[in-house]
């Protein structure tokens, strides 16, 4: 069986490297990583585009490392399809302010370059990005495991789309939507060919992580979200988010598009329970860090530094655990098949972009009425009692939201077996 095309889009901080990691240590007939799209997250875009840099440079030396030990080398999928790696915007569509919090330290990963400065790339990385630099290092000879480019993250993920079969590619959204938003407004049709969208974002039915209501990844481009999600829609204009009063420079889809969007949701609801504790963490990565591994000396140094993050929150520490959000994205684009995976039938989920204190929730209908299923629904122009269209059949999203995996309490040891082991 062919394997699983993927796109990543990432704001690399700890559960994004995480993320990546299980990515690039799958094997080649399970996942082909075509693409990382990196934009900006909870540190400003350069620091997130310098972690991925320095992630391959870590595996590098890891794969040394392992070759020195006797050891397979692991990350089969990254030594046989050599991704792309490509750059976005530095900010949300609408907003010239980044949301960053820095809640993972200056640079997203617990200062981790500071401390391990040997695990660092050297500084001719930022060249091989730079549009107005002729002295970049030799593109291919910089790393043997990805390829960089100084075409915008949107573009490329559109060249991609355009040079493959449609349903054959899927991109997993684990940032802010920026960049996907961008796709989808330069050219829709091309990017309704992707097999499916998995967005982690949101809280559904429990609190936010930022705000009270919102999930970070909307809340930091909520503009982007809503846009992205009104492609679920038999009519998308019907969820678009509210122009402000500034204008906007993004398109509006055209009235007919071939056809909808396919996403699936990960939510906070699902993702949360997806965690790893302190002890398992700190017990299973000691003989890696004994015998030399410069993967677990790095990884160990950020995933501890979460920990120490949250323990500071007040929390006792046996009660630490982190949570897999993002990587929970990638097992689920491995072992989509598995029945395990349970997901609803489409939700008319939104997110909202205009509240002052609901930036980046996402609202749903729980007024449990049932949506009208006439087939002249068209010839209704409204439903009594029903504004912004919540009960008509060709209004609202279409979101299909997972709530259900093969375990939450054996990720942790799926995901320390597949990229350590």
């Amino acid at each position: 069986m062919a394997p699983n095309k993927i796109i990543i889009d990432t704001d690399p901080g700890v559960d994004d490297i995480m993320a990546m990691l299980m990515a690039l240590s799958a094997q080649p007939e399970e996942l082909e990583i075509l693409m990382l799209s990196v934009t900006y997250g909870n540190v400003p875009l350069q620091s997130c585009l310098k972690n991925v840099v320095a992630l391959f440079h870590v595996l590098e030396k890891e794969i040394e490392w392992r070759k020195s030990q006797g050891q397979p080398e692991g990350f089969a999928s990254m030594r046989k399809n050599k991704p792309i790696v490509a750059v976005g915007p530095e900010h949300p569509l609408d907003d010239e302010e980044l949301m960053a919090d820095y809640f993972h330290g200056l640079d997203g990963l617990h200062n981790v370059h500071d401390a391990h400065p040997h695990l660092s790339p050297a500084d001719t990385w930022k060249a091989l990005f730079d549009k107005t630099s002729d002295a970049a290092p030799e593109v291919d000879n910089f790393s043997p495991y990805f390829t960089p480019s100084k075409t915008p993250s949107h573009k490329e993920i559109l060249r991609i789309l355009k040079e493959n079969p449609a349903d054959t590619v899927s991109v997993l959204a684990v940032g802010p939507l920026t960049n996907v938003a961008l796709a989808a407004a330069e050219d829709p049709e091309t990017f309704l060919k992707i097999k499916e969208l998995v967005v982690m974002g949101g809280a559904v039915h429990v609190e936010g992580n930022c705000t009270p209501t919102a999930e970070f990844n909307c809340y930091a481009d909520a503009v982007a979200a809503a846009r992205v999600y009104a492609l679920t829609s038999p009519n998308p204009l019907s969820t678009m988010p509210i122009i402000p009063a500034k204008g906007s420079t993004m398109p509006a889809y055209p009235e007919k598009l071939s056809r909808p969007l396919r996403l699936v949701l990960c939510p906070l609801d699902i993702t949360t329970p997806h965690g790893i504790d302190k002890k398992y963490f700190s017990e299973s990565i000691k003989p890696y860090l004994e015998a030399g591994s410069p993967l677990a000396q790095w990884t160990s140094h950020f995933i501890m530094g979460a920990f120490g993050k949250i323990g500071g929150m007040g929390f006792d520490d046996s009660e630490l655990e982190l949570s897999l959000h993002d990587p929970l994205t990638v097992w689920y684009a491995m072992t989509c098949n598995d029945p395990a995976w349970k997901l609803t039938e489409p939700e008319d989920i939104r997110v909202e972009t205009a509240g002052q204190w609901t930036r980046g929730m996402h609202v749903i209908d729980r007024r449990g009425r049932e949506r009208k299923l006439q087939a002249d629904v068209t010839a209704l122009e409204e439903i009594p009692g029903d504004d912004d269209g919540w009960l008509h059949a060709h209004k609202g999203n279409r979101i299909y939201r997972v709530i259900g995996s093969p375990g939450d309490r054996i990720f942790k040891e799926i995901w320390l077996k597949q990229v350590f082991a």
